[in-house]
Order: C-alpha cells, then structure tokens, then sequence
C-alpha cells in the first residue's frame, strides 16, 4: 500500500484510490496514480491500494478471518473521504481483481456510515478497445451506486490502444489527463472531510 497520510491528525479530504491488476505500474494503476498525485497536488490526502495490496482472498461474509491487506482497505475505506476506483476491462467486464476487493466493503455493512454512503466515487477504465473501456466504466458507476456512494459526473474510460503512455511511463496525451485531472476536482469538491462542519 502507497499510504501518504496520517488518517488521525488532518483535516484536508482523504481521498483512498482502488485498482489496478497485477501487474506493476499498469495502464490502471498510472492512471489511478496521476488522479490521485493531482488530489495531493489540490491539497488532498490519499492512499493507494493496488497490486499486491488488493490480492485477497475470495470474499467470505461467513468468515470473520481477514488478512493484514484486507483489514488495511477496509480500515481505509472507513476513514476515506471518497473513493477512485480504476478496472481494467476484461471481456467487457470489471477484473475479479478489483470486484473481490470491493466485495470487501460489505464488512461495513454495520458500520455508522453503512458502505460508502453520500461519499463521492470516481472511476477509472483502461481497455484494449473502446467497447470494453466504456461498458467497464458503467458497471463501476453502477457499483458506486449499489455501495450508496455518488459516482461524479466524469467517469474516464482509457483505449490503451491509443498512444497513452510515453516509453518511461509518463502520461502523454493531454485529453486524458485533462479527463484524470477534472475527476480529481471533481472528487475533493464533493468530499465531506471527518472532522469538518
């Protein structure tokens, strides 16, 4: 996990990005990694959860086990202001990946704040195709709304297909960073910080 904040002592809006596969520095992941740097960038607080991090086991609501990985999303996801999620699309759909680590928030299902509700969710697709991209992009928002979260009138669907990414890694076209930069506004502008009236 890329944690870059102290959940207890701020009051800027702690933002916890979800996604990614895993394979390191992924399309999904340097997507995920540039909204959240310009979350930061506009003062917010974020953490990463992707890779290894979100490699849990197959969610069991009848078994109260969890492992340290799955106690630290749940634990952040408690304490997060909003929520991006980025999936690659895979045959249309939503990663096992990332679903098995949204499955996850079911443990919140007693909690004061049921899930994620009246939290502001963005989403992130990257596929090898506009179809996939953009069909993927539909099942998180309506994921978002199944967790009572607000999904933000941006979504950003990514063709990998494009030239995207510059040999180092660096994000080169300037639409989809504007797409990336405009979902990170659009996050912290509805985000309700703990602690704050």
């Amino acid at each position: 996990m890329v944690d870059r904040t102290e959940l207890d002592t701020e009051t800027q809006p702690f933002v916890v990005g979800l996604g990614g596969t895993l394979r390191a520095n992924s399309s999904t992941e340097r997507a995920l990694r540039h909204c959240l740097d310009e979350v930061e960038r506009r003062g917010g607080r974020t953490a990463l959860f992707s890779g290894a991090d979100i490699n849990l086991p197959m969610y069991n609501p009848h078994d109260p086990a969890r492992t340290p990985q799955a106690v630290a999303l749940v634990e952040a996801l408690r304490a997060a202001d909003a929520v991006i999620v980025g999936s690659p699309g895979y045959h249309g759909a939503i990663s096992g990946l990332v679903k098995n680590a949204l499955d996850y928030v079911e443990d919140m299902r007693t909690d004061p704040t049921v899930y994620l509700d009246n939290k502001p969710w963005g989403c992130i697709t990257c596929a090898y195709g506009w179809q996939a991209a953009v069909g993927t992009l539909g099942q998180l928002r309506g994921i978002g709304h199944a967790l009572r979260a607000w999904p933000t009138p941006i979504g950003v669907a990514i063709n990998s297909a494009d030239k995207i990414w510059d040999e180092g890694g660096a994000l080169i076209d300037t639409g989809v960073q504007g797409q990336l930069e405009l979902l990170a506004v659009q996050v912290l502008t509805s985000a309700k910080p703990i602690g704050r009236a």
